[in-house]
């Protein structure tokens, strides 16, 4: 038995490669497949089973190209609707694997075709589950995805409370938890660092678990401080639900380069969004004018997913060198599939031409203190709600950054606003966005909150995330 887990950090998800005999399980896959089918034709396995635990909706998930490629049957819980080919598994049903066995349990409450995959060894004891968004460590998944007319999120929150307590409260304790995502996913809220633990310490830790708790206590408690979902989850759901172009196609055309003329030109016909990706350092220093950054060095897919709105933008990319393919793959892992080529030579190449660049002014926290002492100053933090609440400024107005497209009615085009986050990442993805709205007098602070705090400036006293 072979048990590998294969986690992308920058969606916080883990899929699962299950090896038996020479046959072959993946749970939850990526958009780019390509990496499974290898791995198994080293091992000389061949792919039987693409599992799937529900219809993901922070990731466009890899089920259906790889079911393509190799013939492998996709499986989902019981009442999935697809426009392609599944197999639709009942409570209950057990699959062959090899000398193992993987018997589907139903856990209805994040979506309603939630499954949980429990792994029998070959001896048919209970090795581990594969919980998908039903079970994290320190958490369960948020259940206000799949809200119908009929069907609201306190149903589903108690759907998700028997689903616990009746399929996986009972499992032995020694059985090991492989959940779909750790710390910095959306689909939970309290995920924890770890990804891999063992059902006794979720039981004893986890507050989703308590034994004494009450549905209407696990209802009001699952259901309190839950930030509406980025935008794209519904958009993905779908894409996963319905089908989507092949990843091959998708890399081919989006991964090709560009001169500076060509580029400009694309960029024109095509009403394109300029996406950079660099590093903020080198964007900071150059960009093209109305370009947007976000970069690859941090949560890249998430942040995409939750600030363009519209999944089929036409996208050109300004890329460090040999990242080009990196940047349109990691596009496609949100859906954003329509990728029109990169800036051949970069922003280098774009200087070279003649062609207009743009800058944004950055400023130590030291120098953002001196100015501050001087004269009374305009603040934007962009960090998230529970950071805000926890610390921040005196008379730092919150902006954050998960909402900026529905707050620029809040800030003055006239007025110069000082812009941090926590580090320096997202401070520069609001100033970008900023300045190709004509919100051009901004200063981002360096180093963020995390630098303001070593200063003398005035900040509100600390209040712990956990008493918020």
């Amino acid at each position: 038995m072979k048990i590998e887990q294969l986690y992308t950090g920058c969606l916080a998800q883990g899929a699962y490669y299950i090896e038996s005999k020479g046959e072959v399980a993946i749970i939850d896959p990526l958009r780019e497949t390509q990496q499974y089918i290898d791995k198994a034709k080293s091992n000389n396995a061949k792919i039987k089973y693409v599992l799937e635990t529900h219809f993901h909706a922070d990731f466009v998930s890899g089920h259906v190209d790889l079911a393509e490629k190799t013939g492998a049957t996709i499986v989902f819980g019981p009442g999935a609707q697809t426009e392609y080919n599944i197999h639709s598994a009942t409570d209950g049903e057990e699959l062959k694997l090899g000398e193992l066995t993987i018997k589907v349990l139903h856990t209805p409450g994040h979506t309603l075709e939630s499954v949980t995959y429990l792994l029998k060894d070959k001896n048919g004891k209970d090795h581990a589950i594969f919980s998908g968004d039903t079970l994290f460590l320190g958490d369960v998944g948020r259940p206000d995805l799949a809200i119908k007319s009929d069907l609201t999120e306190r149903d589903l929150a108690g759907m998700l409370y028997d689903s616990l307590r009746t399929k996986i409260m009972p499992l032995a304790d020694d059985v090991i938890v492989y959940p779909a995502h750790g710390a910095g996913s959306a689909c939970g809220k309290n995920l924890s660092k770890e990804t891999v633990g063992v059902l006794g310490d979720q039981k004893k830790t986890n507050y989703a678990l308590r034994a004494d708790m009450t549905k209407e206590e696990f209802v009001e408690e699952v259901l309190d401080g839950i930030a509406p979902p980025p935008q794209y989850f519904a958009k993905n759901a779908m894409m996963n639900k319905m089908g989507y172009n092949a990843f091959d196609d998708i890399l081919k055309t989006g991964n090709n380069p560009l001169s500076p003329e060509e580029f400009e030109a694309l960029a024109n016909h095509e009403s394109a969004l300029v996406l950079d990706v660099r590093p903020q350092s080198e964007f900071i220093k150059g960009h093209i004018p109305n370009s947007i950054f976000i970069g690859l060095n941090g949560q890249f897919a998430p942040w995409v997913g939750a600030l363009i709105t519209d999944i089929k933008q036409p996208i050109l990319l300004v890329v460090p060198e040999g990242k080009s393919e990196e940047a349109v793959t990691r596009l496609s892992r949100v859906g954003y599939d329509n990728t029109l080529g990169y800036l051949e030579g970069g922003i280098d190449a774009w200087k070279a031409s003649g062609k207009e660049i743009d800058s944004l002014e950055s400023i130590s926290a030291e120098e953002f203190e001196k100015r501050a002492n001087s004269s009374e100053l305009n603040v934007l933090d962009v960090r998230k709600d529970g950071e805000y609440k926890s610390m921040h400024l005196e008379n730092a107005q919150h902006f954050a950054l998960d909402y900026i497209n529905n707050q620029m009615d809040q800030i003055d085009k006239d007025k110069t606003y000082y812009v941090h986050c926590a580090g320096g990442y997202r401070s520069v993805i609001a100033a970008s966005i900023l300045k190709a709205r004509g919100y051009h007098n901004l200063v981002d602070i360096a180093g963020g909150f995390g630098a303001i705090k070593k200063t003398n400036l005035p900040t509100t006293d600390f209040v712990c995330p956990s008493t918020l």
